[in-house]
């Protein structure tokens, strides 16, 4: 019996790893992208992700970030590279505020271990973040970070090897219903389908079937920082963090190019976008002043003003909770989109998903929180 062919359009990290879990169980794969994977657009653009287990954004989502976990190592297995550090990842912050309260809870209902650390044990442990009187820190050691672009890359890779076809700089224009599938049609080629997987990240908007979709391109911006003493700031002595303050906040990432801190604010916001084609490509100076401000009141160890800055898209949600099931009346599909910045560490559990509802129409996975159908 002919296996099916299953076409994935978008070759983000979510299209990549679908890709390479559709093509694990022998099933045909044709992938396309208007770029090519790994470009500095979308978002699985800008050097580095955070993992993390201990979620503020929900237990349900612990079981899936444990599958995540280890399919990131089956994946680091057969590429033959290190994608995932686990550094350990750090929640700073008042006791008190939202996301403190919540990593706590879900530590201890999901019984993962964690730490809870005074404001001066975590001066003498991680000097490279300062906290105020009266602030601790929750270690949660099974977090680290990710590599982004050569993640993305190996899963294609992987696909490929595995007998996927890939496409890249094949924007798609055309998705029309046939007999028995789909009718993918890019440039002046079309090709026939028989299930559709899309995974066009902040692009949902702008991809045949789904316009109108409750996804909003936001703009990202990231700057790096150079550190005093840069093997302090490796991820061997320094975990990434999640960092919440009254003046600022942002995630925190080590040195990975020999250079610089990075950070990703969050207090200056991610401000709508048209979509990525109009991602600015700089950022202002009262941006870069306020990024500076943060890193001078709470990381000691770096050079107060960036030596580097990018920017790049992501698609969120209302309600900042990815888009993931079959498309609302549409008949052999499924989408994945709208992951609102946090969906990069899940990717590879959502290929797995991607490719159980492609192929049988379920998954073992509980998909309640992503339902397409809660923004109609």
């Amino acid at each position: 019996m002919t296996q099916p062919r299953i076409g994935v359009v978008g070759t983000g990290v979510i299209g990549a790893m679908a890709a390479w879990r559709l093509a694990a169980r022998g099933l045909r794969v044709i992938a396309f992208d208007r770029y090519a994977g790994g470009h500095d657009r979308g978002a699985s653009a800008g050097e580095s992700r955070i993992f993390r287990t201990i979620y503020k954004e929900g237990g349900e989502y612990v079981p899936l970030l444990l599958r995540a976990g280890e399919l990131w190592r089956e994946l680091e297995k057969t590429a033959g590279r290190d994608l995932l550090t686990r550094c350990g990842g750090l929640t700073i912050g008042a006791p008190d505020h939202p996301d403190l309260v919540a990593v706590r809870a879900c530590a201890k209902k999901h019984d993962l271990p964690h730490e809870v650390l005074s404001a001066a044990d975590a001066a003498e442990r991680f000097p490279q973040h300062r906290l105020d009187h009266g602030e601790i820190a929750v270690l949660d050691p099974n977090a680290g970070v990710l590599r982004p672009e050569p993640s993305v890359q190996a899963a294609l890779a992987e696909a490929a090897r595995l007998g996927a076809e890939i496409r890249p700089y094949s924007p798609v224009t055309g998705l029309d219903e046939t007999a028995t599938g789909w009718r993918i049609t890019t440039g002046g080629t079309t090709a026939e389908v028989d299930h559709l997987v899309l995974a066009p990240g902040p692009w949902a908007r702008e991809t045949p079937l789904l316009h109108g979709i409750a996804v909003e391109p936001r703009l990202i911006t990231a700057c790096w920082f150079a550190a005093h003493d840069v093997a302090a700031h490796r991820p061997e002595r320094l975990p990434i963090a999640v960092r919440r303050h009254p003046e600022a906040g942002f995630s925190c990432f080590p040195v990975l190019d020999g250079v610089g801190v990075k950070i990703v604010p969050h207090h200056l916001g991610w401000p709508a976008i048209d979509g990525p084609e109009s991602l600015p490509r700089n950022a202002s100076v009262d941006f870069l002043k306020a990024a500076s401000a943060a890193a001078a009141r709470l990381l000691p160890g770096v050079r107060p003003d960036p030596v580097r800055v990018t920017t790049f898209t992501e698609g969120f949600t209302p309600d900042d909770h990815a888009i993931v099931g079959a498309v609302p009346r549409q008949q052999n599909t499924t989408v994945l989109t709208g992951f609102s910045g946090h969906g990069f560490k899940l990717a590879p559990v959502f290929g797995e998903i991607a490719a159980d509802l492609a192929e049988h129409g379920t998954t073992r996975h509980d998909l309640t929180r992503f339902a397409p159908s809660r923004f109609a």
